[in-house]
């Protein structure tokens, strides 16, 4: 089951590496890593950074629409 969550994880990691630079989805990513974590603990604290960093982005964009609709 391990080696099977680990190629599984890898290629949603990588796939959603390559969807990014092209238009596509960043869930692919975190799919990916929140597999690995199980695993690899490095993963993880890839894993808490990735989603630290989306939701400071999306505090960013509400507020940025926020006060655009203010105006």
């Amino acid at each position: 089951m391990r080696i099977v969550r680990l190629t599984l994880g890898a290629i949603l990691f990588i796939g959603g590496i390559v969807l990014t630079l092209l238009p596509g989805s960043i869930l692919l990513v975190v799919g990916g890593l929140m597999l690995l974590s199980y695993d690899w603990p490095r993963a993880r604290s890839w894993l808490k950074y990735s989603q630290k960093t989306m939701a400071t982005g999306a505090r960013k964009v509400d507020r940025f629409l926020l006060m655009r609709r203010l105006r």
